[in-house]
């Protein structure tokens, strides 16, 4: 059982609720209820989830939990770890792209640099 955090009056708090709701859920559920019920979730209104919460939070809602996200990773995380990232990205990319993107973008890479250099 989750640790109580308010022992006074021996209720427990919303955050061990809903852990303790999740970790119960997910004994008896499998990945295909969750991806059905997202599925769901995603009709409802015509919009995805991302759409509707897009619309109902800002640009800067994004940017700040972005902001926050990146500050504890990089908190979490050393320069080995931004390499592997960095190395499994980029092969990633060069497996799903041909020869044609990489001299699409070294092309434009390199017009950029001319028009800066002006």
């Amino acid at each position: 059982m989750a640790k109580n955090n308010n022992e006074k009056n021996n209720k427990m708090t919303v955050e061990e609720a809903g852990r303790m709701g999740g970790e119960k859920t997910s004994e008896t559920h499998d990945k295909e209820f969750y991806q059905e019920i997202g599925h769901k979730g995603g009709e409802e209104g015509g919009q995805k989830g991302g759409e509707t919460t897009a619309q109902r939070y800002g640009d800067e809602f994004y940017q700040e939990i972005g902001k926050k996200g990146g500050e504890a990773t990089s908190e979490n995380h050393d320069k080995e770890f931004y390499q592997e990232i960095g190395e499994k990205g980029g092969e990633a990319t060069s497996e799903s792209h041909g020869k044609e993107f990489y001299q699409d973008i070294g092309e434009k890479g390199g017009n950029a640099r001319n028009n800066n250099d002006s």
